[in-house]
């Protein structure tokens, strides 16, 4: 029991919106110290959505994963390093050829001390001049998170050969596979 009660209290979560919730879900998963990433939807104004609400940008949401970890395993900045490594946090409301507001690159914070550690690190991104235009991820206050319908849930792993799996997560699954090796589970 106390085990138990040891792991719950070891635990942060991060909701972080970059895209489609297919390419993040795969990535954080296999992260060290990531206990779970659940895609779903986040930052709107709608209760319950569904996926095809969701795709119209009419109810506000995100596509989002929301990340329980262990902050003695991996650290909340080092969450977010991972995050902008692997999406484009510079344009607005798109993802390569995903566009629309749930397509928005946020950070969905839980606490001052997370939103603090956001806003730092895109200070530091900015100053370095990684990309050739300014971070735009949005940083906000997390309100409620809704579960994606399951077929969402470890979408790439269910559907390897699918095309949009081969064709945009593979790669970008690779990418980080290979910057962050000594990070995997």
């Amino acid at each position: 029991m106390n085990e138990k009660m040891n792991q719950t209290k070891n635990v942060e979560i991060a909701t972080l919106g970059g895209g489609c919730f297919w390419c993040l879900e795969p990535i954080f998963a296999h992260l060290q110290g990531v206990q779970d990433a659940v895609v779903g939807y986040a930052g709107g104004k709608t209760v319950s959505p569904s996926y095809e609400q969701v795709c119209t940008g009419m109810t506000g949401h995100a596509e989002v994963v929301q990340v329980t970890f262990d902050p003695n395993i991996i650290s909340y900045r080092e969450i977010l390093e991972v995050f902008f490594s692997v999406h484009d946090p510079t344009t607005r409301n798109r993802q390569g050829a995903d566009v629309g507001t749930q397509y928005r690159s946020s950070i969905l914070v839980h606490s001052e001390a997370q939103r603090e550690t956001a806003e730092r690190l895109i200070q530091e991104l900015n100053q370095k001049g990684i990309w050739q235009n300014p971070v735009v991820t949005e940083v906000v206050p997390f309100t409620v998170f809704y579960k994606a319908e399951e077929y969402h849930q470890e979408y790439f792993e269910k559907n390897l050969y699918a095309g949009y799996c081969q064709m945009v997560i593979q790669p970008k699954v690779s990418k980080f596979r290979k910057q962050f090796a000594q990070r995997l589970k």
